[in-house]
């Protein structure tokens, strides 16, 4: 029986072209939630969009598990960056994922007993090894190291991230830390409160809650953010850079795919190409 991955969004757009991906897709609507359900790389996928919020994300991830039998879970979608070595478009991987204005004391008193979440070492190696692949260079480089990274890039393979521009510094990821929170993020105060409370590197409203619930129930877990704004606009004006948004959510969604062809290829379910 193959292994099922449940991929999960907080916007339609995050989960799109997931769906475009499936083989043989099939929809089924249940706990208001819309699922596609297939094959793709010799994996069961079941994908949904969840909604915005640790609430409708814990509850999506809980579903996928208990009905779905999700042996993983990959979240991936949009944040807003709290670190200044981040720029639009650079991705973090979720190591380590914590609560924004909650009193993580008090969570753990529940099973499993955390303050904090990580998503899976294995999977954390996948994502910073297809992100290599891609071009990508580690923020915690100094810059004279950039430019051996720029040309690394261009003889990585095509891919939608780097978008055959090679005259542009090459994409950066950073396996860091994600803050989660019910309020979004947006201007100075706000922003500098983020980064006090848990030293972050990027902030959104659903990934703690996704690893949270992974842990509960002892699976493994993949938390991305692509970075698309640095908290300093209302959601309002995000939300209205509609074709912004939907690059950086395609990327993402690329970005998982990517990890679950490598995924397939280190598991035998594949051959190498």
């Amino acid at each position: 029986m193959a292994p099922t991955i449940a991929i999960i969004g907080a916007l339609d757009k995050e989960v799109r072209h997931v769906y475009d991906a499936i083989e043989k897709g099939t929809v089924a609507e249940d706990a208001g939630l819309r699922m596609m359900g297939g094959r793709y790389h010799g994996f069961d996928i079941v994908a949904t969009v969840a909604g915005m919020g640790t609430v409708n994300a814990a509850a999506a991830a809980q579903y996928l598990i208990s009905a779905h039998h999700a042996n993983a879970i990959i979240f991936s979608g949009i944040g807003g960056g709290l670190n200044p070595r981040l720029h639009i478009g650079d991705i973090v991987i979720g190591d380590t994922l914590r609560y924004l204005d909650t009193d993580t004391a008090l969570i753990a008193e529940s099973k499993p007993g955390q303050e904090e979440f990580h998503s899976s070492d294995f999977l954390c190696d996948l994502a910073e090894e297809t992100l290599i692949s891609h071009g990508f260079v580690s923020a915690d480089l100094a810059d004279d190291q950039i430019a051996v990274g720029t040309k690394a890039r261009e003889r990585a393979d095509a891919s939608p991230f780097r978008q055959g521009d090679t005259r542009v510094d090459p994409k950066r990821y950073l396996r860091g830390t994600i803050a989660t929170g019910n309020r979004f993020v947006t201007g100075p105060d706000m922003k500098r409160a983020a980064v006090d409370a848990t030293c972050a590197d990027c902030v959104e409203m659903e990934g703690a809650a996704i690893a949270h619930i992974a842990a509960k129930n002892e699976i493994d877990c993949l938390v991305l953010r692509e970075i698309s704004d640095n908290c300093d606009e209302s959601y309002d004006a995000l939300s209205g850079r509609e074709f912004d948004l939907d690059e950086y959510a395609r990327d993402a969604s690329g970005l998982v795919l990517s990890i679950i062809r490598r995924l397939a290829v280190k598991m035998g379910i594949e051959p190498r190409e």
